[in-house]
Order: C-alpha cells, then structure tokens, then sequence
C-alpha cells in the first residue's frame, strides 16, 4: 500500500487547433512531478484533458464545414498522440463532452442554484470569443481604434442576453482569508500577490450561461441556456476522478496537490475555481501554480502571429528527451522564458552529448578495454572517492528539496554538477595510467566502479525527467532492470550489480551540427513552399475545355492494352521524343513518345501503362510508331502516365 497519494493536474486544452510548445512545456512539468512521487511511492493520479465546448469550437467546425464533435475528436487526436510522442503518462484524460461529465457539471449547476448562488439576470457587456471572456469597459484595450481584448489583442463583441450568474462576491472575504492563511495555495509569490490585489479591488458576479451558441452543456433548470465555460470546463478536476459518481475514489484523491496552470488563466484556478468550491463545500486545491510563457522569438505564441513552434517536428528532429531536457532545464519554472532552436541544440550538445554521452561512452569503453567488459568489485577506496560518493548523496538529498519546490530547472543543475564531477574524477585518476601496470588494478577497479556507479545513481535521478535516456545507460552499463523498475530510494549510492557485462553501445546524444541543421530547415521550407506554390498553381489553372460527345459505339471502337515498357531511347535530333519497345501481350510494338522532358529511359522502363494499340501507324520524326501511350497533363505542363495501380498480364483490354 502506497504511503499517500498526490494528485496532479494540467488544464485541460482547448481543441481549436493543433498544441504548440507551450502546452508541451506544461504538460512535460506535470507529468515530470507526477513520475517522482510515483518513484517516492506516492499512489499518484495524474489528469490532463480537452475542454470541449463554447463558441469558438463551434464557429471553428462550422469554417471546416464539419459537425462539432466530429472536429473536436480529430484536434483531441492530435492532442493524444503529441503526448504519446512525447511519453507522457497520464492516468486519466478527461474530455468535457464525456456523458459522465456532463451530467455531473448539470448537478453542480442545479446545486449552486436551489442553495441561491446562482440568479438569473440579464448580462451586456463585452465579450472575446477567441478567449471566451467577458471585460468591462475600463479592461478593454485599443488597436487602431478598435476596442480589443486585453488579453489576446484581437476584437470584442458587444453582447446582451440572458443569462444565469454565480455569487462571487458572496464568497470574496473567505478566499481572500483563506489565501493569506495558506500561502502555499497560490505560487509563485508573485502571483499570489497579484491575486490578493484582484479580490481586494472587489470581485462582480460571474455569467454562466450563454444563449447564443447551443455547444454546451444544458442548463438543467432552463432549455434555453448552456452552461458557460467555467462550472463546465473547471470542474473536469472533481468529475474525472468520480465526484458525484465514485465518491469513495474522490474521496481518496481530493483535494488535488497540485494545479499546474499558465500564468494567463492563474485568475480563473485561484479566483472562480476555489468560490465554486467553496460554494459546493468541498475542500481547496492544496496549491495552483502559475507558470510563466514560453515565447518565441517574436513573443507569445499564437497561429494568427505564425509563431507558433510544433513539438511534433522537433521530436521528429531530436529526440522526445532532448525536448523534454530543454523545457526542464532552459528557464527557471515559474518565469518567463524565450524558445530558440540555437538554444535547444547548444544544450543538446553542451548537457547531453559532451557531458553525459561522453561520460556514459568513456566510462563503459574503459571497463571494456581493462576488464573485458565485466564491471570489477571495489577493492580500496581513497579520499577523492569518498568526496565522489558523498556527493553523489548530496545530490540525492539536494534534487529532493528543489523538486518539492518545482524548481526542475535547479533539480537538473544539482545532477549536472554530479555529472561533470564524475568527468572531473576520470581526469584525476587517469584509469589510462592505472592501466599500464597490473600492480595498479585493485585502484583500477575502484575508478571504474565508482564511473558506473555514479552514472547509474545519475540515471535513477533522471527517470522523471527523461524517460528513454535512463533505460538506454542501463543497457550499456548492464543495469536495465535495476533502473527500469528503480524507485527513488535506488538512488543511493551501493546498488551497482558487479559481474556482468558492460555493452559499448551508440552514442545516446549523438552532437548536432549547427549549421547543417539549419540549412537542412531551410532545403526543407524550401520544397514545402515549392509544392505549396504548385499546387495553388494547379489548383488556379484553368483546364481544357472538354471535347464534343461522341457515341458508345465509337468509345468501344478504341482497343485500348495493358503494354509493359521494355525498352526506352532518346530519339536523336528531337528534344521530346522517346522511341518505346513495349510488350503488349500479344506480340512486341515499337511506339514514338513526347515524353522526354517528362521522364528519362531509366524511370519508365519496367512500368506498366495503357496504350492505343489499334491507331493506324505513322513515321514521326523518321521513327514508325505502332499505337499511342496515354498520359495526362495539367495547363501548366505537368504529365503523369497512366499506369494500372495492381499487377495485371500484359495485353489485358482497358473496357
């Protein structure tokens, strides 16, 4: 039985489109925590999820010309294999269009309403579909004398309509208390504060129906309304783990430990979510953290900027753990933080390849070359390997404290620093020098224990935070099953089996040219742009008109043949004509083709095309030509031929 549970949970994402970088950068921290408290033993629930309704989803489908849900169960399958990609654990993904949900979110509505926090009344306002928000008139910013959203910078709409609203303000003095009495609950600090000064400036009571749109869930109580956004989407954190339909698994895993949130719906996790709570007396999140942006280059990431970063292109290019690495490790979890390709390679390079590729390479071709690959046992032990040791426990002891914290970016330094000791411990002991003389070889083994040892501890430490890299330094140092199944206490120091056999294998971060990659990008984007002009040029091309109608009889009165190309040449003199030996089944024909600045000999011999084979023959540019190959082509010059997509015996009758 496990010794506690924590219970961890990302937003869950609006599926209006593809996820970029950012997304990944949450939901890599979350499950990044999730898969240390399972290592400490933790009976761990880890929830991510799609929030599936509103507006925007429903003018998105209607652009694609599709149904709702048939939209959303595409964007919600992209979402899934993103994080299978990038081997993301979660136990649960909670999708709002769920009939469990649904149903719940209708008996948290009605709930709310007959205990008098929720009113009907009518709203006017401004509203910002892409965000789904409401902002007052004092909120609103400027562009170009447009009133715009101050969050997304993109136009409101004025809106009046009925609506159902909640009673924030009945509950404002009791959060603002409660956030002042614990303040773990929101981090970082920062943003508590920016929180406290929100409640404090008075807090307005919150629409929670629309009449507008009708993708939602119903208001229980009133066939005219949907539940608007907030009851719908926030509570996904109690129905998915069974409020209201398995009380007895809420009961075990509520209150969550951890909210993990941008910082641009902090307001909505630490303001509307914990009143909805208290307003249905359940108990509060122990703690929401706001997490800062990832940016590119030219600032928050959005598709109407064309800025945004694909995760799925990078994994492709590097690697799902060299990804994962740069989003732990690049920017201090909590603050903003700028995304650069530059940036992830030089960490791959610099972190990866020379600090612990090189450590993992040198070490296991030492013990390769000393010990015929067998890992030796600890003979004696010096001062320097003691400081090694110690460490290493240090590091252990350290990680722990940063992790509670979510400082992953300074978990991975305390293991980097243990990483480049153990290079700096090869340095001064020099196994190279030890093992020029047999007397020297109990010291020997020592330094190659230690090597290995350290990077198994290394490996156990990593397990949270890159998921194949610990699995592939346990193959080559002959430890996969110690640190396949390692729970955090196997990363003291000791648990090295000795005996076995060390395998050299490839290297795990193999470096990255610079340069090349970059050219590699832009040889990419190049043909990209190529096809993407080709297409819009034969999508634009106006085609032959067709010819008149002729009869059936005169259709049938063409022999049209399966033939095999046999033989292909340049006809000398023209600079389009290719002379054909084809097979036509019932005997061998020479045909004359303008097809050379299509295709050469090499491509089309061997091809199965379609042929004329009873047109009366004619001598064209000198060379006799029995019959006609079929091919088409566009207005702007290109040809295909036309071949048969299945293996058929030559001569066969095209009917």
């Amino acid at each position: 039985m496990s010794k506690d549970t924590y219970y961890v949970t990302t937003p869950i994402y609006y599926p209006s489109d593809k996820l970029h970088i950012g997304h990944a950068y949450t939901t890599v921290a979350a499950d990044t925590i999730a898969r240390y408290k399972k290592m400490q033993g933790y009976d761990t629930m880890f929830l991510t999820g799609s929030d599936e309704h509103g507006q925007k989803i429903e003018r998105k489908a209607e652009a694609a010309g599709k149904d709702t849900k048939e939209y959303v169960d595409q964007i919600v399958t992209t979402f899934k294999e993103l994080w299978k990609k990038l081997d993301i654990d979660y136990d649960y993904f909670i999708r709002t269009t769920e009939a469990r949900h649904e149903k719940v979110v209708q008996a948290i509505f009605k709930e709310l309403y007959d205990k008098g926090d929720i009113y009907k009344d009518k709203y006017e306002g401004w509203y910002c579909t892409p965000c789904e928000a409401f902002w007052t008139e004092r909120q609103l910013e400027k562009k170009g004398g447009e009133k715009v959203c101050p969050d997304c910078h993109r136009p409101v709409e004025w809106v009046e309509e009925e609506s159902y609203f909640f009673k924030m303000s009945k509950y404002a003095d009791r959060l603002l208390q409660h956030i002042k009495e614990h303040p773990q609950f929101i981090e970082p600090e920062s943003r508590r504060n920016e929180m406290i000064n929100f409640i404090e400036n008075g807090l307005d009571d919150l629409s929670v129906s629309r009449t507008t749109f009708d993708w939602g869930v119903p208001v229980p109580i009133d066939d005219g309304h949907v539940i608007y956004v907030w009851i719908d989407a926030l509570s996904n954190y109690i129905t998915a783990i069974g409020y209201k339909t398995d009380q007895e698994n809420f009961e075990h895993y509520w209150p969550a430990d951890l909210h993990l949130v941008g910082k641009d719906i902090l307001r909505f996790h630490t303001v509307i979510w914990p009143i909805i709570l208290m307003a249905l007396e359940l108990e509060l999140p122990k703690q929401v953290f706001g997490h800062g942006w990832l940016l590119s280059e030219t600032g928050k990431m959005s598709k109407s900027k064309g800025n945004v970063v694909d995760p799925v292109v990078l994994i492709e290019d590097f690697g799902r753990d060299a990804i994962r690495y740069y989003l732990l490790r690049e920017v201090a979890f909590g603050t903003d933080g700028t995304y650069s390709t530059e940036a992830l390679i030089q960490r791959i390079n610099s972190d990866l390849a020379n600090d612990l590729g090189n450590l993992l390479n040198r070490t296991v071709s030492m013990v390769e070359q000393y010990f015929d690959s067998v890992i030796p046992e600890v003979e004696e032990k010096e001062e320097i390997d003691k400081e090694l040791i110690n460490l290493a426990q240090n590091t252990k002891a350290d990680v722990e404290v940063e992790m509670e914290e979510l400082k992953y970016t300074a978990a991975l330094e305390k293991i980097w620093n243990l990483v480049r000791r153990t290079n700096k411990y090869i340095d001064q002991t020099a196994p190279w020098i030890l093992g020029r003389d047999e007397n020297n070889k109990p010291r020997l083994k020592t330094v190659l224990y230690n090597l290995l040892e350290s990077l198994r501890v290394t490996a156990v430490m990593l397990k949270p935070f890159l998921t194949d890299t610990p699995e592939k330094i346990g193959e080559q140092i002959a430890q996969l099953d110690g640190i396949q199944n390692a729970g955090w206490e196997d990363a003291n120091w000791g648990g090295l089996k000795t005996g076995v056999k060390v395998t050299n294998g490839e290297p795990i971060f193999p470096r990255i040219d610079l340069e090349e990659y970059f050219a590699e990008i832009e040889a990419r984007k190049e043909a990209e742009e190529g096809a993407e002009k080709s297409k819009e040029e034969d999508s634009e091309m106006d085609l032959v008109d067709i010819k008149d109608r002729i009869t059936f009889e005169e259709f049938m009165n063409a022999d049209i043949r399966v033939a095999e190309i046999l033989e292909a040449e340049i006809i000398e003199g023209s600079d389009k004509l290719l002379k054909l030996q084809v097979d036509i089944g019932l005997e061998e024909r020479q045909l004359v083709a303008g097809i050379s600045q299509h295709f050469t000999a090499e491509d089309i011999i061997g091809k199965k095309i379609l042929v004329v084979a009873n047109l009366e023959p004619a001598t064209i540019f000198g060379v006799k030509s029995e019959g006609m190959i079929l091919a088409a082509s566009n207005p702007a010059g290109k040809m295909v031929l036309s071949t048969v997509s299945d293996d058929i015996a030559n001569g066969s009758q095209v009917k």
